[in-house]
């Protein structure tokens, strides 16, 4: 086995540990004696800027397996449950002291968990959560919607510049994230190949690994030039559309069918679509961001077809399945049109818990012989 595969597995695997204590200077926003810790949720915060700041990144995930009353109680059980589970392990702590949280508003439920942690900071400061910060970039294809996005890229960076008290560095970070997306890219085509030469749960680890962009850098390098030691795997070539996965469930179960997960469209999976930063500081930062996706709750109807029917010609997929959890009803919406679209079978999988997978429908309309 790649040695490289298995430590981007073990980073995967600590990617929602606990974090080590804050110290005091970093907690007030100053240069103390450690790299302050920020966690983020949501797709379109610009994680370019976390690295040019110099703090220690990562996505906060959540737990199906852990429950989520805390989360219920703030936010209501029609909100999806990702995010109520993101909440629910905030408020126990399960992320260690962080010095900030960014959130940006990809969707409905982060943005309502944005109001949640505000409000919960305002009124309970006994929770201890941190400062948490809102990244509001908009997806409509508008003039104003640039300057909009602009203009919030920009304050957002100076606000970093506050929280850290030094300057960003922020051409080294978008080259390193470039190189990290191109080596991605290069990775998701091993999982392309025929037979598949990376499963879809060990591409989630390769692509999630908590680790700052540089060390991720190193060990994709080192996956690319072991790709003669990974091992071959065949079976039903699935593309999975919908829904964000945060944690590797739905995955291992859609692939202990004998399936094999070679492409998705969640914004926990491959590499953006729409490639690397372009040259040109915050206005090509704030570009890159506009025109992400295309996600269930980000575009449009027809382009999440014309992407659907395009991606699974790139991953030679044989079979499109489309996952909606409940309280994310949006990828649902989208299935007709992808479906027409698409020259494979298509099956709908609606209204999953969150981390489960019914796969009742797709064992009777499209069964895999392991």
């Amino acid at each position: 086995m790649s040695t490289a595969l298995a430590a981007l597995e073990e980073a995967y695997a600590r990617r929602g540990a606990p974090r080590p204590p804050a110290s005091p200077a970093s907690a007030q926003g100053a240069t103390g004696d450690r790299t302050p810790v920020v966690g983020y949720v949501g797709a379109d915060v610009p994680v370019e800027l976390l690295t040019a700041a110099g703090v220690r990144a990562f996505r906060l995930t959540g737990d199906p397996d852990s429950g989520s009353q805390l989360g219920d109680r703030y936010l209501g059980r029609g909100v999806d449950p990702m995010a109520r589970s993101v909440l629910t392990r905030l408020l126990a702590g399960s992320f260690g002291d962080l010095d900030r949280i960014v959130v940006s508003h990809d969707c409905e439920a982060s943005l309502r968990l944005f109001y949640a942690l505000r409000e919960l900071c305002r009124v309970e400061p006994g929770t201890g959560l941190p400062e948490v910060y809102l990244v509001d970039i908009l997806h409509l294809p508008h003039r104003t919607t640039a300057r909009y996005n602009r203009r919030r890229i920009g304050e957002f960076a100076a606000r970093l510049e506050a929280w850290t008290g030094r300057p960003l560095d922020l051409a080294g970070a978008v080259a390193a994230h470039n190189e990290r997306r191109r080596l991605l890219a290069a990775a998701a085509e091993l999982r392309g190949a025929v037979p598949a030469r990376l499963t879809g749960r060990q591409f989630l680890a390769v692509a999630g690994a908590a680790l700052p962009v540089d060390e991720h850098i190193a060990l994709l390098e080192r996956l690319l030039a072991e790709a003669g030691q990974l091992e071959e795997h065949a079976g039903r070539r699935v593309f999975l559309s919908g829904s964000d996965h945060d944690t590797p469930h739905v995955y291992e179960a859609v692939e202990s069918e004998g399936y094999v997960i070679v492409g998705e469209d969640h914004s926990f999976g491959g590499p953006s679509p729409q490639g690397p930063v372009g040259a040109g500081g915050l206005d090509a930062l704030a570009e890159h961001y506009h025109h992400s996706g295309p996600t269930a709750h980000r575009a449009t109807v027809s382009e999440r077809a014309a992407h659907a029917a395009r991606a699974v010609r790139h991953c030679r997929a044989e079979l499109f399945v489309a996952y909606s959890r409940t309280g994310d009803e949006a990828p649902a919406w989208d299935f007709p049109a992808q479906r027409a679209a698409l020259d494979i079978p298509a099956v709908l999988l609606e209204r999953q818990d969150y981390g489960r997978a019914d796969l009742t429908a797709l064992r009777k309309e499209h069964p895999c012989a392991v």
